[in-house]
């Protein structure tokens, strides 16, 4: 058994543990850092796994001013993350989002709406009119009342963006580690480190735990247990036969259906559903797919002939309280952080989380106050409100 001592240990490697070991070296180059993940191939990362988006459009402010932040770290990412001459291809695509609402949805959709044009977001209403207009393919409106479109929304290779901040983050000497965390070590109420699988001793005084939909394993061992659940999504690539001459964007019907084109002429679908299983299965049914083909059919009759390409399945990490991240210092346990619970928004809250994370731990005043997002509430049983979860 080895000991060795570290300035910040960061558990779990993906988007949330790469960006917050990037965040520390860029800000303190002195810090000794240490990013242990348990699969550096990251095939059942959430991250490497996700459908990908990036929207404004949220109802809660911390939320849309987050997205605000991860737009302009996009936009430039592949030069700031240039190691040896080498740029990142992220290949951020800015094709829009399309949120299409009921009635009954309409006066929270609207008070989003202002709020966003209030910051400064580039957010536009839609008519009915304006929507047959611009994708006339949209055939079946009869229960839509009204629309948002966020224009500079967008996807990108979350991949990439992933591998961009671990290869930036190691050449600024962070190392990585390929291990399994299995146990947090305190001493007199503060973290003091952790235990490895391989039965390896990493001592700090400040733990981050980035593990996602598997945080409340390692969280068990120190007697924490967040209201969070991995849950099972999936998402079907398919092959279609129109014609078209502008890309679709990422368009939610009112029932949480969604889609959206992708290159090759694939369109991708998905849809989160009460009964998505919970537990750590990344099988994915086939079936499925006849029902989603159903509902896009019925909205978009165009898409009557649709070939299933692929499919997979990936974790949300569901906070089951309020479905918003769980972000900060747990208040029992000094030194020991959370960014957890992001409930299938994670990827896109990535580069301000680990800037926030970074700000919490060397003691300087935050860029974002994110407090809204502290474990506090937890305890306190206040729940904060999210109308823009899908």
């Amino acid at each position: 058994m080895k000991s060795s001592n570290y300035d910040v240990i960061i558990i779990g490697g993906g988007i949330m543990g790469t960006s917050t070991a990037y965040n520390l070296i860029a800000e303190d180059p002195s810090l000794r850092v240490i990013v242990i993940e348990r699969d550096l191939s990251y095939e059942k990362s959430s991250t490497a796994l996700s459908m990908v988006n990036a929207r404004i459009q949220f109802s809660l402010k911390e939320n849309v001013l987050i997205s605000q932040y991860a737009f302009d770290v996009l936009e430039n990412f592949e030069e700031k993350m240039v190691v040896d001459g080498k740029k990142p291809a992220i290949f951020y695509r800015r094709e829009g989002n399309l949120f299409l609402y009921h009635e009954k949805s309409l006066p929270a959709a609207r008070r989003a709406f202002e709020m966003q044009n209030e910051l400064g977001c580039a957010i536009e209403w839609w008519s009915l009119k304006k929507i047959k207009d611009r994708y006339p393919i949209y055939e079946n409106l009869d229960e839509i009342a009204g629309a948002s479109f966020g224009p500079e929304d967008g996807h990108f290779d979350a991949y990439s963006v992933l591998m961009g901040y671990r290869a930036k983050a190691k050449s600024m000497g962070v190392e990585f580690v390929q291990d399994d965390v299995v146990e947090l070590i305190t001493s007199e109420g503060a973290i003091s480190g952790i235990k490895t699988a391989f039965n390896e001793i990493y001592s700090s005084s400040h733990v981050v735990n980035c593990t996602g939909a598997w945080a409340n394993l390692i969280l068990k061992t120190v007697g924490i247990k967040l209201p969070m659940e991995p849950v099972k999504r999936q998402v079907f690539a398919v092959k279609h036969k129109v014609r078209l001459d502008y890309p679709l964007p990422l368009t939610i019907l009112p029932s949480s259906f969604y889609f959206r084109t992708e290159t090759g002429g694939l369109l991708l679908l998905g849809k989160s559903m009460e009964e998505d299983p919970v537990g750590f299965d990344f099988t994915w049914e086939d079936e499925r797919f006849e029902y989603l083909w159903g509902e896009l059919y019925e909205f978009a009759p165009v898409f009557e002939a649709l070939k299933l390409v692929k499919g997979w399945a990936g974790l949300y990490a569901v906070n089951i309280m309020d479905a918003n991240a769980i972000l900060g210092e747990w208040p029992e346990i000094k030194g020991l952080y959370l960014a957890n619970g992001f409930s299938g928004h994670g990827l896109q809250q990535g580069p301000a989380v680990g800037r926030y994370i970074t700000e919490l731990i060397i003691g300087k005043s935050p860029a974002l106050d994110l407090s809204v997002f502290s474990p506090l509430r937890i305890f306190e049983k206040t729940p904060i409100k999210e109308d823009g979860i899908v």
